[in-house]
């Protein structure tokens, strides 16, 4: 954590820029999370009322909606471990902030261009 401190600028406007990133995207990698978790959730709950209703009338239709939603569920677990991975990379990847280099005149900073 001590290197990643010494690589941050000085400019206290560039830190709040780059925090306010840094917020957005675990804002956003929090919100697809909740959103895959729902789902999830919900998908669960479809599969349990279809596991009861499996000898029932129609139950071949039944068993093949219920593969199909345990295929789908098994799809979005993965997904959503996969898009946990992606957002800590980002966040990983946020802290690290790219300083302009300091100058008296005023010329646009390469990052910001």
């Amino acid at each position: 954590m001590k290197a990643g401190v010494g690589a941050l600028p000085d400019d206290v406007e560039a830190l709040k820029a780059a925090l306010i990133v840094a917020r957005a995207e675990a804002a956003a990698a929090r919100a697809q999370q909740s959103d895959d978790q729902a789902l999830i959730a919900h998908l669960k709950l479809q599969i349990e009322k279809l596991n009861r209703d499996r000898y029932g009338p129609r139950s071949e239709r039944t068993a093949r909606l219920l593969d199909q939603l345990e295929l789908t569920l098994e799809e979005l677990e993965s997904s959503a471990t996969e898009d946990e991975l992606a957002a800590e990379m980002a966040a990983a990847k946020t802290t690290r902030v790219a300083s302009c280099p300091a100058s008296r005149s005023r010329t646009i900073c390469p990052a910001n261009a």
